[in-house]
């Protein structure tokens, strides 16, 4: 019965090359391993750069669910070293919250400060995004953009979320006035660092 063939997880393979689906197997196995942790170690790099959570409040308690709360996050501005800003967002709990399919309200509140020596490191244009995150499973989001009153050399960020139909009139808006700190020297126009 030489040349005969039998199936092993629906696959032919012939008696005369025993292991050979041994082998496959091994090989897709650690395909899947390199590929699992290939998306592990790029899902911890997106989570590093994320905003820093400062602290929690419940708002609304809930008997078997997660509560209502409000979360405060700190950011750097991505572009402008000596700048940060923290935003205030409602986090919905109960069944959905823990899913983490709830939608999200809009009342985010925003103060930025100048917090060291401000330092440029790239232009950037009027109204460029410093932070994007999602607030409801597909298409809410939330945005912090910046700007530049180059007449008072003043950064000037604002918090608004979008959808893709229809967007929401609420936002918040913060002021860095750009100052001289210590003797860190020449203080940077911001109008300079402006693309045309």
């Amino acid at each position: 019965m030489a040349g005969l063939s039998i199936f092993s997880r629906g696959l032919a393979s012939p008696i005369s090359e025993p292991g050979r689906g041994d082998e496959i197997e091994m090989m897709r196995n650690s395909s899947f391993a390199v590929i699992a942790l290939s998306l592990l170690a790029v899902t911890g790099a997106m989570a590093s750069e994320g905003p820093d959570l400062i602290f929690r409040k419940s708002t609304v308690f809930k008997l078997l669910t997660p509560n209502d709360k409000l979360a405060t996050y700190g950011i750097d501005d991505p572009l402008i070293e000596g700048v940060a800003c923290w935003y205030t967002v409602p986090e919905r709990g109960g069944l959905a919250g823990a899913f983490g399919v709830a939608e999200e309200v809009s009342d985010i509140s925003l103060a930025c400060r100048q917090h060291g020596p401000v330092r440029f490191t790239g232009k950037s244009e009027q109204g460029d995004v410093v932070f994007r995150e999602r607030r409801s499973l597909v298409f809410k989001k939330m945005q912090i953009v910046r700007g530049c009153d180059a007449k008072r050399n003043t950064l000037v960020y604002m918090v608004y979320t979008d959808r893709l139909i229809e967007g929401s009139p609420k936002n918040s808006t913060s002021t860095v006035p750009i100052m001289p700190w210590g003797g860190a020297g020449d203080t940077p126009k911001c109008a300079d660092w402006i693309k045309d």
